[in-house]
């Protein structure tokens, strides 16, 4: 059964909004955790999203999928999550793409122009706190 979710704390948006690296721990159907991948995140208003750079062929998006819940860690912030699928909304991707070609816009464009393909905008999960 998911725990209750509940929202994001000011500080905490901020803290993870302002690290480029998250840690993300898919959790395994036993309930165990899958071993942490480093990815970017992103923040749009009050939630945080995550995107595979290898689309839905990526090992811990496919992970996420199996049970949709897991743990982040980035900026000094551990959460445990639930990742809900957020790549049917064609607006939020566009807002997306222009939040990781901003954030990231320091990177070489050989690791950001990936991450706004229709493969990866495929594999876009809001991360969402539980409590």
């Amino acid at each position: 059964m998911t725990a209750p979710t509940m929202d994001w704390t000011t500080d905490e948006l901020a803290r993870i909004e302002n690290t480029d690296e998250l840690e993300i721990a898919p959790m395994r159907g036993d309930g165990s955790l899958r071993h942490p991948t480093t990815i970017w995140v992103v923040r749009a208003g009050d939630d945080l999203y995550v995107r595979s750079a290898n689309g839905t062929d990526g090992a811990w998006y496919r992970g996420a999928q199996e049970r949709h819940e897991g743990r982040i860690e980035a900026g000094g912030v551990g959460k445990e999550v639930t990742f809900v699928n957020a790549d049917g909304d064609a607006d939020l991707n566009d807002r997306l793409d222009a939040e990781y070609r901003t954030k990231y816009r320091g990177y070489d464009p050989r690791y950001v122009d990936p991450m706004t393909t229709p493969e990866t905008r495929a594999a876009t999960l809001r991360l969402v706190p539980l409590r």
